[in-house]
């Protein structure tokens, strides 16, 4: 079964996103930012529906340089596992970046100091994180493969769309992944279009879903474009 982001419904409360998602779908990842943003999972329980978890993003940052943000950054997500971990088992989480290019290497080890936090907690509460890789912005880590060894014994999120942004979609396919989140574009923009409206083959990327048992979620802008881009999967 395709999963959905509530990304295509990010201007609606919490509480009417899923009422719609759930006459399309029963695997939902719930993008808890901004509006969807959530502190219990009462909304959560009042549907039938298999939970993941988009952590919080806007202003996390796992590899700052500035300790009591990097420490704040993991205690943020850390708590979103502990408030979900009862509804959902997968939680994707940003790589985080570093300011300047002279600072990749200090905020690399902070990085490592925060990974080992997270794998903490994942213990702790028995969920799964998800790194995911990112698109074509200069600073943030995991663009392209050559960063996936920092992350080696946690989940890899395969982006679809930040991946072909970066020129690197065929190469993240030969790795193992556990998540992805599905959306295309030409190649320029990040602009989560549906599937089919950009330049990237889904073909092998369905074949790596089924070859790695990975959960393939929706991740575009619109509703209207969810429900293309479950008909262009359909004719796969």
């Amino acid at each position: 079964m395709l999963g959905v982001s509530t990304y295509c419904l990010h201007h609606l409360p919490l509480g009417e996103a899923l009422e719609q998602l759930s006459s399309i779908t029963n695997v939902v990842e719930v993008m808890a930012d901004g509006p969807h943003y959530f502190t219990d999972t009462e909304t959560l329980e009042n549907f039938s529906l298999r939970y993941s978890v988009h952590t919080p993003f806007r202003g996390i940052n796992i590899a700052c340089l500035f300790e009591p943000i990097r420490k704040a950054s993991v205690d943020v997500l850390t708590g979103c596992f502990g408030i979900a971990s009862g509804i959902a088992h997968d939680f994707v989480i940003h790589p985080g970046y570093f300011g300047w290019e002279e600072e990749r290497a200090l905020s690399e080890r902070q990085l490592l100091v925060s990974l080992g936090e997270l794998n903490a907690a994942v213990e702790e509460f028995s969920v799964n994180i998800h790194i995911e890789n990112m698109a074509n912005h200069n600073f943030f880590f995991l663009r392209t493969p050559e960063d996936l060894p920092l992350f080696d014994g946690t989940g890899f999120a395969l982006d679809t769309g930040h991946a072909n942004l970066n020129g690197c979609l065929s190469e993240f396919l030969e790795f193992p992944i556990g998540h992805m989140h599905l959306h295309d574009n030409s190649g320029l923009r990040d602009s989560h279009s549906p599937i089919g409206e950009g330049a990237i083959d889904f073909g092998p990327v369905m074949k790596a879903v089924r070859r790695n048992h990975a959960t393939p979620v929706i991740e575009v802008n619109t509703l209207e474009g969810v429900k293309k881009s479950i008909r262009a999967l359909a004719e796969l």
